[in-house]
C-alpha cells in the first residue's frame, strides 16, 4: 500500500500541459461504440479508469489499444455481447454511459450499478427516465440491471433535475433512435458539448448542445472518425487554486478559460491575480487572500469537483469563509482531515464554515474521493511539516503523472510505502 508524502512546499512556479479531461474521456469512449467502423481519439488521459474501460471493452468483444503515439483506436465491430460485470462497473462511475450506446445497436444490455466516487450513492433515476420514455424496459436485479428495447424511439423529455450524465446518456441513445428526441432542462457542461462534438463528427444531428434545449434527430449509422477530447478544466483548476493557496505562480497551458469561468471569478475575489490568453491562465499569488463565500451548481456555476480544492485554499484566507454544496450536500468528507492538519472548520446541513488563516501542522489524512485528494495535497503543501496521504489510488483514476506535475513546480512530494501502523488506520474508510 502507497501513500504520499508532503513537506511544506510555498511559492510553487511553473508551466503545466494540461492532459485531457477524465469525465468528457470516459463519455467518448463510450460514444464510439456507437459507430459501425473504428474510431481514434486524441488526448485519452492515461489513468486507472481509463484501465477499467479498456477491460469492460475486452469484454465485449470490443478493441480498445492505446497507440505508440499515444492515441486511442477502439474497433466495436466486434462486440459480440452487452453483460458488464458489477465488479468492474463498481470501478468506474460512468459504466451506465454503455446503455446508451449498446442499446439501439443490440437491444439489450445488463451492467451492475455504478461506482466511482460515491458521495451518498449518486441517483441514476433521471437514466430511467430517459431510456423508458425511449420505450425501454427495466428490470432491476441485486447487483444489475437490465435495459432492453426492441427498438429506440424519439421522447419530448424534461429533466427533473439538471444532470450531466444522464443528458449524455441520453444523447448516446437519440443518435440512432428512430425519429426526434428533445432533451429539456439539459445540462450544459463542456463535457457534454465535448460528446455531442464527437457524435455529429460520425455523422449524428446533434443540436443545441451547450445550452439547456437539445435536439437529436436519429440515423439508422454512424461513421467512424478522429477527435480530440477536451482538456480537463478540473485538473486546471486545482493547479491554478494551489497557486493562490502556496503564493506562488503556475501557468496551466492548453486550456480553454472559458471552461474555468467561475472558478477564476472567485480566485480574483480571494485576492488572487488570474491572467488568460487563448488557450493558457496564470494564477499569482502573494499570500494575502480574503475570505469569501462559494455556492456550488451545474454548468456555468461554480464546480462541485473544486470546492474540495478551493477549501483548502480557504483554510489560508484571512476571516471566516462558508462553501455550500447542493449538488453534493454530504461530499464533505475532507473536512475532518483538514481538521486533523490544525484547520478549524465545521460542516453542518451541506455547508462548510472555515475559520481561516490559522496555520496548517503536517499529519496522516486519508484521501476518499479524488478531489478531496487534490485538497488534502493542496493543505499539505502548506501546512508545517510532513504530511502524509493515504488512499492515493484515487488520485490514480484522475490524474497519471501528478506527482511528477507538482514535483515540476518545485513541490517536495514522493509516493511511500505505507508503514503498517497506518494501514489499520484508514479501514474505517475503504
Amino acid at each position: 500500500m502507497k501513500c504520499l508524502q508532503i513537506e511544506q512546499s510555498l511559492n510553487l512556479q511553473g508551466n503545466v500541459k494540461i492532459p485531457g479531461s477524465k469525465n468528457s474521456a470516459l463519455a467518448l469512449l463510450a460514444a464510439s461504440f456507437l459507430t459501425d467502423e473504428q474510431v481514434v481519439l486524441t488526448g485519452i488521459p492515461n489513468i486507472a479508469d481509463f484501465d477499467v474501460i479498456t477491460s469492460i471493452a475486452s469484454d465485449l468483444g470490443a478493441q480498445m489499444t492505446r497507440l505508440d503515439n499515444e492515441d486511442v483506436l477502439i474497433d466495436p465491430r466486434s462486440i459480440y455481447q452487452t453483460y458488464i460485470a458489477p465488479e468492474k462497473s463498481l470501478k468506474v462511475r460512468t459504466a451506465y454511459y454503455f446503455a446508451g450506446a449498446l442499446l439501439a445497436k443490440h437491444g439489450k444490455v445488463e451492467i451492475g450499478y455504478p461506482g466511482g466516487d460515491d458521495f451518498v450513492s449518486r441517483p441514476i433515476d433521471q437514466h430511467y427516465k430517459v431510456f423508458e420514455a425511449m420505450g425501454a424496459t427495466f428490470t432491476l436485479h441485486k447487483h444489475t440491471y437490465v435495459v432492453e428495447a426492441r427498438e429506440l424511439h424519439g421522447a419530448d423529455i424534461y429533466f427533473d433535475m439538471i444532470t450531466s450524465g444522464a443528458t449524455i446518456n441520453a444523447m448516446l441513445a437519440a443518435v440512432r433512435a428512430k425519429g426526434r428526441t428533445t432533451l429539456r432542462n439539459a445540462a450544459r457542461d463542456p463535457e457534454v458539448v465535448d460528446t455531442a462534438n464527437l457524435l455529429n463528427q460520425m455523422g449524428a444531428k446533434v443540436k443545441g448542445a451547450g445550452t439547456d434545449l437539445i435536439h437529436i434527430e436519429g440515423v439508422s449509422s454512424l461513421h467512424g472518425c478522429s477527435y480530440t477530447v477536451i482538456p480537463d478544466r478540473l485538473i486546471a483548476g486545482a493547479l491554478l487554486i494551489s497557486a493562490g493557496a502556496t503564493g506562488g505562480s503556475i501557468t496551466v497551458e492548453d486550456i480553454i478559460p472559458e471552461h474555468l469561468s467561475s472558478c477564476l471569478a472567485k480566485l480574483i475575489e480571494i485576492g488572487v491575480d488570474i491572467q488568460t490568453n487563448d488557450n493558457s491562465i496564470t494564477a499569482s499569488s502573494t499570500g494575502k487572500l480574503r475570505a469569501t463565500r462559494i455556492r456550488t451548481g451545474m454548468y456555468p456555476s461554480f464546480a462541485t469537483d473544486l470546492q474540495q480544492p478551493m477549501t483548502a485554499l480557504l483554510t489560508q484566507a484571512q476571516g471566516k469563509s462558508i462553501v455550500t454544496d447542493p449538488i453534493y450536500p454530504k461530499r464533505f468528507s475532507h473536512v475532518p482531515q483538514l481538521m486533523q492538519l490544525g484547520a478549524d472548520m465545521k460542516v453542518r446541513s451541506g455547508t462548510a464554515f472555515i475559520k481561516g488563516g490559522i496555520p496548517l501542522r503536517g499529519s496522516h489524512v486519508h484521501a476518499t474521493d479524488i478531489r478531496a485528494g487534490f485538497c488534502l495535497l493542496i493543505a499539505g503543501l502548506t501546512a508545517e511539516g510532513t504530511t502524509t496521504i493515504s488512499g492515493v489510488h484515487h488520485f490514480e483514476r484522475g490524474y497519471d503523472s501528478f506527482v511528477e506535475t507538482f514535483q515540476s513546480l518545485g513541490a517536495n512530494l514522493s509516493m511511500q510505502p505505507l508503514a503498517e501502523e497506518k494501514q489499520s488506520l484508514i479501514r474505517q474508510y475503504v
